[in-house]
């Protein structure tokens, strides 16, 4: 089963390599790609890059859990658990079952520059194996709701 994932959030888009952390950069939580989120919008509304269950719900991430068994993963730039939820705000309740595009947490992106934090968001596919998922989006710009990146299911 084939799965697209869309953008939660506007920005560029940033191969995980990119990223500055090595767990998200060496693909140990899956595979997927980075958002770098637009600054000049404000807080911005980081939504459901796919329709299932809200399985975990912090201020600064959150997993979707889809029909084929797989959760998506949006994490709220880097180290950002540090932050203890701070510029964060909760728009839904973990448990709760959402459709792609539906609001799940705002927060401002340049808000999170000045802590000294990254701002930068990495979108994966839980456990999936390194390079599975397929996209051309790296280095565009993506508005929220656009096709991010397509995963098939094992």
């Amino acid at each position: 089963m084939s799965v697209t994932v869309q953008a939660p959030l506007p920005g560029r888009v940033l191969a995980l390599a990119d990223v500055p952390d090595p767990v998200f950069a060496g693909q140990m939580v899956g595979s997927g790609v980075a958002i770098d989120p637009a600054r000049d919008r404000g807080a911005l509304d980081v939504l459901a890059p796919i329709s299932g269950k809200i399985l975990k719900l912090h201020p600064h991430a959150f997993v979707i859990l889809g029909s084929t068994g797989a959760g998506v993963l949006v994490h709220l730039g880097i180290d950002t658990v540090k932050l203890k939820g701070e510029g964060f705000t909760l728009l839904a309740t973990e448990g709760d079952d959402v459709d792609a595009g539906n609001p799940v947490v705002r927060f401002d992106p340049t808000e999170i520059d000045g802590t000294g934090y990254s701002a930068v968001c990495p979108v994966v596919v839980m456990d999936s194996k390194p390079d599975s998922v397929s996209t051309n989006s790296i280095g565009s710009d993506v508005s929220t709701g656009d096709a991010l990146f397509g995963w098939t299911a094992p």
